[in-house]
């Protein structure tokens, strides 16, 4: 059977359509803009070239959105991805302006999970295959992860959580400083002298809808990266000192259904010191494994792991005509709630409710750590200019372009899917119903 292909009889000029959606890359949300570009003659005031974006085959400018997220566009969430991948891999063996006699000094890759707010279904309880609910689930199960008993589970204490999550881990690093100044003896005030800290972290929801942490751990000298860090700077009196911090952070906070609260990190803290074996294989954790595994969760959000929603909500009551598990649409309920409180105001929990109530950026690091996001973006625009002929630099360039809106129409969404062999948005539709 012979699919019928769309038509596009509102296009005069589709061969220039077709360049100019090739030319996004595959971006399935791009931004369109309206204005126009000109380039005059500095000395005679003669037009030499105009843009104008209702001129364009497509009746606008279009450029690409540049969401991180995955389920938004999958095209920019994985040039997104890609950076993240070089961020961390800069800092783990050099390049991009950070020398590579990093790969010698000591990394840890850790990951700091949240604490328990109730049981919930799980595939192994006990070392038996069989959850507490008394039946076996398979890995696709939507139950898992979710409550056992939801009136009794603590959705209070995990949208706290959430929200506090960023303050406990610059806690955590408080921590880790002082630990390692009390391990070697030196005054904590005195620690940057002679070693410093570096790291870069994203933040990953679990099926429970609670954030952990993964983060690359790393000891430089009194310089940062361009020196090496003291003898006694060892991997593993690093990961000995993360494991400690880990177990001393806390903080206080607010007073919640009867009680005062107060947030720690789970029991269970891994620390894996990372080998220079480069990207070799083998079950150490090597460089390459780290960075690709730290990339690929920059990209997702609380909608890849909990089936919750990746967009704000204006009102609760949308949250009626959005279809989500349950355990997922009552963590979101609860922030909603929790945030008519005025002692709750500075955290936000209506504006950030589709987040579970987590506040945070997913990607952080220190400066000392590496390259930057902005680096990288700089770079690649000045690969794009090089090949790009320049105007004269007697040319006067004047632009002005205004946001009119966000993604394409039917016709162009479709004919964007034929160029770049991806799904329709209504065949994606379709397959998420």
């Amino acid at each position: 059977m012979r699919t019928a292909l769309p038509t596009f009889t509102g296009y005069r000029d589709l061969l220039g359509v077709v360049r100019q959606l090739s030319s996004l890359g595959g971006c399935a949300q791009p931004i369109r803009l309206e204005g126009q570009r000109t380039e005059t003659d500095a000395f005679t005031g003669e037009i030499l070239r105009e843009l104008k974006s209702q001129e364009l085959p497509a009746g606008h400018l279009l450029v690409r959105c540049g969401n991180r997220r995955t389920t938004r566009c999958p095209s920019c969430a994985e040039l997104y991805r890609q950076d993240t991948y070089h961020l961390i891999a800069a800092g783990l063996r050099g390049g991009k302006t950070i020398p590579d006699q990093v790969a010698t000094h000591p990394r840890v890759f850790a990951t700091l999970t949240a604490p328990s707010y109730g049981p919930v279904h799980g595939r192994r309880v006990s070392g038996s295959a069989r959850c507490r609910c008394g039946h076996t689930h398979t890995k696709d199960d939507p139950l898992l992860s979710t409550a056992l008993d939801p009136e009794r589970y603590d959705y209070t204490g995990a949208v706290l959580w959430n929200a506090h999550a960023p303050a406990l881990w610059a806690r955590f690093m408080l921590h880790l400083r002082r630990t390692i100044a009390a391990a070697v003896g030196v005054p904590q005030r005195l620690l940057s002298k002679v070693v410093r800290v570096s790291y870069a972290k994203v933040a990953e929801y679990q099926q429970r809808g609670l954030i952990h942490f993964h983060a690359v751990i790393r000891l430089d000298g009194r310089a940062g990266p361009y020196t090496p860090p003291p003898a006694w700077a060892t991997p593993e009196l690093l990961a000995d000192a993360i494991r400690l911090a880990a177990t001393r952070a806390h903080i206080e906070g607010p007073e919640a259904n009867g009680r005062a609260r107060s947030f720690v990190f789970g029991e269970q803290i891994d620390t894996r010191i990372i080998r220079s074996s480069a990207f070799q294989g083998g079950i150490t954790i090597t460089e390459g494994k780290v960075a690709g595994y730290v990339a690929k969760y920059a990209t997702k959000g609380t909608e890849a792991a909990t089936g919750t929603l990746d967009h704000r909500l204006k009102r609760i009551t949308d949250l009626w005509f959005e279809s989500l598990p349950e355990h997922a649409a009552r963590m979101i309920r609860t922030a909603w709630a929790l945030g008519t409180r005025d002692d709750l105001k500075h955290l936000n929990l209506r504006k950030w409710a589709h987040m579970l109530g987590f506040r945070g950026h997913f990607s952080t690091k220190t400066r000392a750590y590496s390259t930057t996001f902005g680096v990288l973006r700089a770079a690649r625009a000045a690969w794009h200019r090089r090949h790009t002929p320049p105007p004269s630099p007697t040319t006067l360039v004047l632009a002005h372009w205004a946001y009119d809106g966000t993604g394409l129409t039917p016709d162009l969404g479709r004919l964007a899917a034929l160029i770049h062999g991806g799904p329709t948005r209504e065949q994606q539709v379709a397959a998420d119903a």
